[in-house]
């Protein structure tokens, strides 16, 4: 088991870097999508079945086709590389920004200690689907309910920016 994790850790890793890295921006959603289907495993050792498979679902289903469409509106050719260039600057600021992130993580996690196995307090039942709507509708029921009227106003932003005007030109 232990093995395992540490495998879907450095693939999880190796995927992620390559997110970045990759020229290709298809090859970078390939690597995104493979990122996301490590993660869903990460969920499976942890015994939530139901987060991994709302990440298959979601991230790996719906928002990796919503990047594919975007790479494919977008055209990009053989011609379009010489017009990006990063300045000096930016990559000097770049920098510095990563190098603070890091400073501000390693910060965080300095104090944190691991928890180990209690057999005596351990219950199969912690991820299931059950108990994560029993805490979802409890304890934080305000929270659920602001995110989603956060998501019903943006489905009406959405349908009012696409609605077309009487007598506006169709592209």
């Amino acid at each position: 088991m232990e093995s395992l994790f540490f495998f879907l850790a450095s693939l999880t890793l190796l995927c992620a870097l390559m997110v970045v890295i990759s020229k290709n921006p298809v090859h970078s959603v390939l690597f995104l999508i493979i990122t996301f289907f490590t993660i869903s495993g990460h969920y499976i050792l942890l015994n939530a079945q139901f987060l991994a498979a709302v990440n298959i679902i979601v991230y790996a289903g719906a928002i990796m086709v919503l990047f594919l469409f975007v790479i494919m509106f977008l055209n990009m050719n053989k011609h379009s590389d010489t017009a990006v260039k990063a300045s000096t600057l930016s990559k000097f600021a770049g920098t510095i920004a990563g190098g603070l992130l890091f400073v501000v993580m390693f910060a965080a996690l300095k104090d944190t200690t691991v928890a180990g196995y209690d057999a005596d307090t351990f219950t199969s039942q912690t991820g299931m689907v059950e108990n994560l709507g029993a805490v979802l509708f409890t304890q934080y029921l305000l929270p659920f309910e602001l995110a989603s009227v956060l998501f019903l106003v943006a489905m009406v932003g959405a349908v009012m920016l696409g609605k077309r005007e009487v007598g506006e030109r169709h592209f």
